[in-house]
């Protein structure tokens, strides 16, 4: 028999509940499907478990260079991975289950487990059960990316889901992946005391972003000793003797890189390409991701897609901003466009990069009179306090509108500093809404309103 609803929502992740959840207080009968963890990514092998290793790497950091402050620590700093993947694996465990339990308990949401797949546009069936709405929505989002190359189908290697399992401390840990992913194990896994080198086929880390923002990251990684390869082509990997081997060059020696373990860090697929959205007549790209406009509705009447598995965002705030977007659409009465959103982000490392809206090159490339305020963390009092002085930071102004285009900051509580400007940004208010405003002395946010009275001509 086919069980009919209102609603069914595929996939757990962050847009995917508050949805449900919304849609159930609406009036909808809702089913809600969950084929494997709820919470997707980001609570079970993503951001959550992620930021607790960093946390724990970082814990281990301080501690060694504790001399520095004063603090006389006596014997060997000792990590014990078995306690840090505990510690990880608890406050997962809080994380989905607090997801799950929100789920069952919502009046008018079905929980269904189970791998839900397309039949037509407007049946979903999962295992035995067939379920048919008018509205069905999409958040089955990503796994990391497995590249071809050469080998690797004869050796065992790491994934950052794989990652999660592991707790025992690799001797020489070689990441193939020289972006925002890959750079947050690396630093977490030298931090815990493991040899790190990171394999990138691109002339520099995070090639997306400036090139004065990822000589200074590499400066900060090769400061804590992490191993660097950069354009390394030909890539190939074989097994070794108590691990494997990497070959990075085709010409120029040394042509391998030997380590114990590998991870591979090179990017993440959609969750698509077992759905049978060919039955429900959804299109979708090149790479696998789903078609969405602008409303994040599909070219099927009746579908939308949220989240990773859409291309739009690829992050954890975008995809929940998926969710307020369809709410909103759906339910208020509200207008909202993800063109109305920029791109926010960060990248985790120790000290963080936060970035929002454009980067220098694209400023540059627009067109527009910029102007741009930048200081060091060398001249920011809270980060000489803590003895954290690397990196920098820069905000990008439109000399003409006076509105703020970008921001890149790169130092100590860079990843909280940065939402005063994005807040301003998203307002539409111009620098001086900042540049005006009184802030808490002694921070790292206080001295934006001093860079920005402080702007030039970009060169």
């Amino acid at each position: 028999m086919t069980e009919h609803f209102d609603a069914i929502v595929i996939g757990t992740g962050q847009a995917g509940p508050p949805l449900a959840v919304r849609l159930a207080g609406a009036g909808r009968k809702t089913a809600i499907l969950e084929r494997k963890r709820f919470g997707g990514t980001c609570v079970n092998v993503g951001c959550i478990p992620t930021k607790t290793l960093i946390a724990s790497a970082r814990a281990a950091h301080v501690t060694r260079i504790a001399a520095e402050f004063g603090v006389a620590i006596d014997g060997a700093v000792r990590v014990e991975m078995p306690q840090v993947k505990a510690r990880k694996d608890k406050i997962v465990a809080q994380s989905t289950g607090n997801v799950e339990k929100w789920l069952r308990e919502t009046p008018n949401i079905t929980v269904i487990e189970g791998h839900g797949r397309f039949e037509s546009p407007r049946i979903v069936r999962v295992g035995e059960r067939r379920l048919e709405a008018s509205e069905i929505f999409i958040n089955t989002g990503g796994r990391p990316a497995v590249p071809a190359i050469e080998g690797l189908a004869e050796i065992d290697y790491l994934t950052s889901t794989s990652m999660m399992a592991i707790d025992f401390l690799p001797e020489h840990l070689v990441v193939v992946g020289g972006s925002y992913i890959g750079l947050e194990f690396a630093q977490m896994y030298r931090r815990f005391g493991s040899r790190v080198t990171v394999v990138e086929m691109a002339g520099r880390l995070i090639a997306r972003e400036d090139e004065d923002v990822s000589l200074a990251v590499q400066a900060i990684l090769e400061r804590e000793g992490i191993g660097l390869r950069l354009n390394a082509q030909c890539l190939g990997v074989e097994r070794r003797a108590g691990g494997v081997s990497v070959h990075v060059r085709c010409e120029e020696d040394p042509r391998d890189v030997v380590g114990s373990h590998l991870l591979l860090a090179v990017g993440r697929v959609p969750n698509t390409d077992d759905l049978g959205l060919d039955r429900a007549g959804v299109t979708m790209d090149a790479r696998g991701f789903v078609q969405v406009d602008d409303r994040l509705a599909t070219n099927v009447p009746g579908i939308w897609a949220l989240g990773d598995v859409n291309g739009r965002g690829a992050f954890t705030h975008t995809s929940y901003n998926d969710y307020e977007i369809v709410a909103a659409n759906l339910l208020d009465g509200d207008s909202r466009r993800v063109s109305d959103r920029f791109p926010v982000y960060a990248l985790f490392t120790d000290p963080p990069l936060a970035r929002a809206g454009m980067t220098e090159r694209e400023a540059r490339a627009s067109g527009r009179r910029v102007l741009v305020g930048r200081r060091a963390m060398t001249r920011v009092g809270r980060a000489r306090e803590r003895g954290e002085t690397q990196g920098f930071m820069q905000v990008l102004v439109d000399g003409d509108t006076q509105k703020i285009l970008g921001a890149t900051l790169l130092g100590i509580e860079a990843d909280e500093a940065i939402h005063c400007i994005i807040d301003v940004m998203n307002a539409g208010a111009p620098f001086t809404a900042i540049r005006r405003a009184v802030h808490i002395h002694p921070t790292v946010s206080e001295l934006i309103p001093t860079l920005l009275g402080e702007l030039q001509s970009l060169q």
